[in-house]
């Protein structure tokens, strides 16, 4: 009957696992009535842990009947999770105890020179933010004017210069060490011993050829795997040329300077302007190549005159104007010119003074000259074009279909793989067009043969 008094309204002693490993006993009293076997019942008790607190605790007993021994099992549990964990406080309160507080209250009550204080203090991360903003440094001072990167350096050199250098205390003793000298930490020995303990083993056809050799057959094959530091400059040219190593001259020789060769000055362009310029004006048919390159007194009366000569002119076919000092005058006119030349193939103005936007206008007027095939203006007076000046070149060459060579130093890889690119499908196309027309004549001249022959 001991079971069944526990059951029923006696006293026992019931054990709950904590999540920490121990157990904690408290005394439970319990008041039930009937209950019908098979059910479920809730019970609500109240206990006391070890620290004083009062707990509610809702156990669940299911009661299973045996209707020949009439014994009564009973299962019962219970779990009681405690998680201890130090709460964040922020000047002795729980943060917990800052949700319900109203930030814009508050702000709207502090001044605007505490705001200011409050903005220094706090160093948001926010890349929407602009950096004057996210940092605590705030400039006072009012701007004296718009930045001249030239006047600021020729500033900061003239403070540098005008700047006294502090006079040292101890004089300057040649061969005196100040300070603490470096001085390299020791190897370990293991490390010396393993270096020492290399060895390469090549095998005794290469030992016996490299102790057979001689040191310059060992120059030679020093220059043939690139051990360039191992050998001067004329070792390692001679072992390429094949001509053999100086005589006197080996590891430990010394590269003289060789004599300079000395190359001829071009001769100067003796050509006639005023000449050629009436040549042209004549449509002469043996002036087809015009070269008047480095011919620096050529006036802009003379070139307007050239310029105005060569839409009526049915042979020149090669116009060079290196180094004459074209400007973006003169340059318009040979733009306006190259329009309408129905004969001229190759058109060079390196070298001058023609403007980027001028540039393109020359490239703009290749479109309408459908006989020119390269075109050459480097180096100019402006080095570098631009980006928006190039994609217009580079637009203006993918639309013209018979220009084969562009001579333009362009600084964007898109810009110059667009042109290359360009430039190479109208070769491929100018050479596939000139294999059928050669396929052609020769299929005609058999045929015309074989009209003879019948």
């Amino acid at each position: 009957m001991s079971d069944i008094e526990d059951v029923f309204g006696g006293s026992a002693e019931e054990t709950k696992p904590e999540p920490d490993g121990q157990s904690k006993t408290s005394v439970v009293t319990e008041h039930t009535e009937e209950v019908i076997p098979g059910e479920t019942e809730k019970m609500v008790t109240e206990t006391i842990d070890e620290d004083g607190d009062v707990v509610e605790e809702t156990t669940e007993v299911t009661r299973k009947t045996v209707k020949r021994t009439m014994k009564i099992t009973e299962t019962s549990a219970t779990t009681k999770t405690t998680t201890l964990t130090t709460p964040a406080k922020l000047y002795g309160k729980d943060l917990s105890e800052y949700d319900d507080v109203d930030v814009e209250s508050l702000l709207a009550q502090l001044s605007p020179e505490e705001i200011t204080i409050l903005a220094k203090e706090v160093d948001p991360d926010d890349n929407f933010l602009p950096p004057d903003q996210r940092n605590s440094y705030e400039c006072t001072k009012e701007a004296t004017g718009p930045l001249n990167r030239k006047q600021l350096i020729e500033h900061i050199n003239k403070q540098a210069i005008e700047t006294p250098d502090q006079p040292e205390f101890e004089p300057f003793v040649q061969g005196k060490v100040r300070g603490k000298k470096w001085v390299p930490p020791p190897r370990d020995a293991r490390d010396i011993e393993a270096e020492e303990q290399i060895a390469i083993d090549m095998g005794e056809e290469y030992e016996h050829a490299l102790n057979d050799a001689t040191q310059e057959e060992i120059i030679d094959l020093a220059a043939i795997l690139g051990f360039h530091s191992m050998m001067n400059q004329d070792q390692y040219h001679a072992s390429l040329l094949n001509k053999g190593q100086p005589v006197g001259l080996g590891w430990d020789g010394i590269t003289k300077s060789t004599q300079q060769k000395l190359f001829p000055m071009d001769p100067p362009n003796n050509t006639d302007v005023e000449e050629s310029i009436k040549r042209v004006k004549d449509d002469d048919s043996k002036l087809i190549d015009l070269n008047l390159n480095n011919i620096k007194n050529i006036s802009d009366e003379k070139l307007e005159q050239l310029f105005a000569a060569l839409p009526q002119n049915e042979h020149l076919e090669v116009l060079s104007l290196t180094n004459v000092g074209l400007t973006d005058k003169t340059a318009l006119l040979l733009a306006a010119a190259i329009e309408k030349s129905k004969t001229l193939r190759v058109l060079n103005v390196e070298t001058n003074f023609i403007s980027p936007p001028v540039i393109v206008k020359l490239v703009q007027a290749l479109l309408k000259c459908h006989t020119i095939e390269e075109f050459r203006a480097s180096n100019q007076r402006s080095a570098v074009l631009g980006n928006k000046i190039e994609m217009e070149i580079t637009d203006l060459v993918e639309k013209n279909s018979s220009l084969l060579r562009l001579g333009l130093h362009l600084e964007f890889n898109d810009a110059r793989h667009r042109v290359a690119a360009h430039l190479q499908r109208n070769i491929d196309r100018i050479r596939k067009d000139l294999e059928l027309r050669l396929q052609f004549r020769f299929f005609n001249n058999l045929h015309r043969k074989s009209t003879r022959i019948q």
